[in-house]
């Protein structure tokens, strides 16, 4: 009789073990990290952030059932620009032993690496294997993975192209960018491959940090350029209200890197759906909360690029834009 009651007890307790399970895990309050370089932590905040990356981040999260004040806790966090602030940033998380780091650019991930061994990251990257983040994009290894941005700086090039077949005059471009970050000198690099190749004039305008962007203007309209261009940056995308008064205060042609600042009325944009590579970030998240390994997640690359062109801010800039190139646009705002 003892045997017989013994093993009924054992039955039960395996039946119902996956049921406790789950519901532990049903409980269970999840907090990471979210680290932008240089946009401020006002941006990130609540449920619908004002900053288009968050938000579509936080919106990915909570598709996958994820809520703030329930099941999920965000520690939100900026290196404000200054690159020597994002090892204190990610160590301070670490310190609070997140369940997982998410960081938007390859300078964050990096401090985030020598940060902490253990916590998994999810990154929005550059050139991952040659920063030396990953082994390989198909097989990560150690504790990070996410969505690379790589053809970011292949796509330099082809946005010097695609601004000279909007504007054929264009023959002094001022490049504005921060050469200290890797990603953005390979951008300049192909952008200056480009430009013998169009017969164009870069020039290059420094701006590391959000109070050299004064400075960096009043070089441009020094050098009495015919247009200028916005690396693909944190930063640069920070600061993209005041690049786009700018442009339009000078009367120059720009061309950026995000639709967002061609939505906000800059001229042209080429690049990667950056909300979509959010999304799917915070699905990489979700993969590693349910038990997944950062290690053997591949690293995704973007496929889709938009072209959009504002026709109300060319039509302000007395710009016709050739019909050749308004046929290949994805978007056209008018």
């Amino acid at each position: 009789m003892r045997a017989t009651t013994t093993t009924l007890i054992l039955a039960v307790a395996i039946l119902i073990a996956p049921l406790v399970a789950e519901a532990q895990q049903a409980g269970k309050v999840y907090r990471i990290g979210l680290v932008f370089s240089a946009s401020p932590v006002s941006e990130m905040v609540g449920p619908d952030p004002s900053h288009p990356h968050a938000r579509a981040f936080v919106h990915g999260l909570r598709d996958r059932g994820y809520v703030e004040g329930r099941n999920l806790i965000i520690e939100r966090r900026t290196g404000e620009g200054k690159v020597e602030r994002y090892g204190e940033v990610v160590a301070e998380l670490a310190r609070l032993n997140v369940d997982v780091i998410a960081v938007a650019t390859t300078q964050v991930a990096l401090a985030a690496k020598q940060a902490t061994s253990t916590i998994p990251i999810v990154c929005l990257c550059g050139n991952a294997v040659e920063s030396g983040l990953v082994v390989s994009l198909a097989r990560p290894g150690a504790n990070i993975t996410g969505v690379s941005n790589v053809p970011a700086p292949t796509l330099a090039g082809k946005r010097l192209e695609l601004f000279k077949q909007a504007i054929p005059h264009l023959s002094r471009v001022a490049l504005i960018y921060a050469p200290e970050t890797g990603n953005q000198r390979d951008q300049f690099n192909e952008m200056t491959r480009a430009a013998r190749a169009l017969h164009i004039t870069l020039l290059p305008v420094k701006a590391e940090r959000p109070g050299d962007f004064p400075q960096a203007f009043a070089a441009i309209v020094r050098e009495r350029v015919d247009g200028f261009m916005s690396a693909d940056g944190g930063l640069n995308y920070s600061q993209r209200r005041q690049l786009v008064d700018f442009a339009a205060q000078s009367r120059l042609p720009a061309f950026y890197a995000q639709r967002e600042f061609t939505d906000s009325g800059g001229l042209m944009s080429y690049g990667a759906d950056l909300p979509d590579l959010y999304r799917t970030l915070a699905g990489y998240v979700d993969k590693i909360l349910k038990g997944a390994k950062p290690a053997d997640l591949p690293i995704e690359q973007p496929t889709r690029f938009e072209l959009v062109i504002n026709l109300k801010t060319a039509k302000a800039l007395g710009l016709i834009i050739p019909p050749s190139v308004l046929l290949r646009a994805d978007q056209v705002i008018e």
